[in-house]
């Protein structure tokens, strides 16, 4: 880039980054989508009612998605302790309860629509997934 100057160059390189985060976020939610599906069906395999065993995982998926958000996609922007810890950690499990919302939401009306639940789950997983996305990058860890 001879000749070009620097900020021109500035915009490229905050999309890189972007992508970057993104990529990682990605990555933290397959790492809670494993703790979630592991943990729900180690809890059917004991004789656990699903519904409940269900509730218990998708908690250990936020409590891993939290530490691996924190510590690995938006580093720069955990708030260290205090208030501001507290607050973000609230906020962090409403964005997860909100894909909660999405997610039984989609499955139920796919369901009482005749689709297969297994593809509403699909379907719910992405919505749900964006969701939380673009609340925990715009919201939580702004």
């Amino acid at each position: 880039m001879t000749g070009a100057r620097p900020e021109a160059a500035m915009p490229a390189m905050f999309l890189r980054l972007r992508d970057v985060r993104f990529i990682r976020y990605v990555l933290a939610s397959v790492g809670a989508l494993a703790v979630d599906m592991g943990c729900f069906l180690a809890l059917l395999a004991t004789g656990m009612w699903a519904a409940g065993a269900s509730a218990l995982a998708y908690g250990a998926g936020i409590v891993a998605h939290w530490l691996l958000s924190s510590r690995t996609v938006f580093v720069g922007n955990v708030a260290l302790r205090g208030g501001r810890r507290t607050r973000q950690k609230a906020l962090f499990v409403m964005s997860a309860l909100v894909g909660l919302a999405l997610t039984i939401s989609i499955v139920w009306a796919g369901d009482a629509s005749g689709i297969d639940p297994r593809l509403a789950k699909l379907v719910a997983i992405a919505v749900s997934f964006a969701a939380t996305w673009l609340l925990r990058s715009k919201i939580v860890f702004r």
